[in-house]
């Protein structure tokens, strides 16, 4: 008997221990959705059998549409596998990419609605989260981030819920303690309390994330009127639903919340699209179980690239040499000048005063009287 006992006990081990790393490798993975454009074509149309990528993948997909070569250490597999997603001609790419990460909604509570969202329309993989970094030149990127802080008033929720066509009221005496309101799809919406904590923080975040998308848009249009247009990277990150999710665990109002926030998502897009007339893409990332608030997926690494053209401006001509032998270039075209004038003048003269008398060879066939 306890022979028998003992191979199904270690069997049983087996399959306990299977599952907690099928369960611990669940946990690192998340999405990613490539948006593409509105008007132009900057993906390929892909099928059921595409590969999924992995999240170095994304970031060298990132740099491409961006108009910068990929990662040297980017195997050929991963070349291949971009070639199945970017559209082959390098001279179509739209220089813009609008870079979102989301974490704290996975895939179960990812509401989709194909028809008021973008994500229904885009590319979606499954990528194991790790951190990523990605290298781009300063020099020829502007880099706009949408986690700038913004403190909220009043004004700000009342214009939010406007544009979501909701509404916000207040009725106590306190500021930002009032009811924000928003419909959803199916004739369903959402109430928000400013009061709660979990509720307040993910509403702030939504404004201060409209907020920062409205200063993106406007510094484009900075940029479409210089010369120079570097290629433009709008990369923001947001926590707001953490809190939300985990304050509420499986109520329907968390999915409410995640509808919520993928509209607004697909507003910010569609706002970027009408400002660089469709030449922008999306690349949203969405992490269902984040570790630290404040690590990011894909970390943007700035490098300055130094010109040769500095180098020799270094070296600053001597202006005393190059005036001195200008002179003494043109002080011996002067006497060379004066030589041939004066040898031209004396040889007229030799001729005019040269003796007409018989000679054998000048001579010899002419006949004087």
């Amino acid at each position: 008997m306890d022979s028998i006992r003992v191979p199904s006990l270690t069997l049983i081990l087996l399959i306990i221990s299977s599952i907690l790393c099928l369960q611990s490798k669940a946990d690192g993975t998340g999405s990613v959705y490539l948006l593409d454009s509105s008007t132009h074509h900057y993906f390929q149309s892909h099928s059921s059998e595409s590969k999924s990528l992995s999240l170095p993948e994304v970031g060298a997909a990132i740099s491409v549409l961006l108009g910068f070569a990929p990662p040297s250490t980017l195997s050929s597999a991963s070349s291949e596998k971009l070639n199945e997603v970017l559209t082959p001609n390098p001279f179509v790419r739209p220089h813009a990419v609008f870079l979102l990460e989301v974490n704290g909604l996975g895939d179960k509570q990812l509401e989709l609605n194909s028809d008021g969202d973008v994500f229904s329309r885009g590319f979606k993989s499954e990528v194991a989260i790790e951190n990523t970094e990605i290298q781009l030149s300063e020099d020829e990127l502007s880099l706009v981030s949408l986690n700038e802080p913004l403190e909220s008033t009043e004004k700000d929720l009342i214009n939010f819920a406007l544009r979501l066509g909701g509404e916000y009221i207040n009725n106590a005496a306190e500021p930002l303690t009032g009811e924000l309101t928003i419909p959803l799809s199916n004739n369903v919406q959402i109430t928000l309390h400013m009061s709660k904590k979990a509720d307040r923080e993910f509403i702030v975040s939504l404004v201060s994330l409209f907020h920062n998308a409205q200063k993106a848009v406007e510094l484009h249009a900075d940029l479409e009127g210089s010369k120079l247009t570097p290629s433009e990277l709008i990369k923001g990150k947001f926590d707001g639903f953490k809190a939300f999710q985990e304050h509420y665990g499986t109520d329907d109002i968390v999915h409410k919340g995640a509808e919520l926030l993928v509209t607004s998502i697909s507003m910010i897009y569609n706002s970027f699209q009408t400002t660089y007339k469709g030449q922008i893409v999306g690349v949203v990332v969405f992490n269902g179980s984040p570790t630290k608030e404040s690590d990011s997926m894909l970390t943007i690494k700035l490098t300055t690239q130094q010109h040769p053209r500095w180098l020799e401006e270094k070296s600053l001509p001597d202006f005393a040499k190059i005036a001195e032998v200008a002179l003494v270039r043109k002080t011996l075209a002067w006497i060379t000048g004066i030589i041939l004038i004066v040898s031209t003048l004396m040889g007229i003269c030799f001729l005019f005063n040269m003796p007409i008398t018989r000679d054998t060879l000048l001579y010899s066939n002419v006949k004087l009287d």
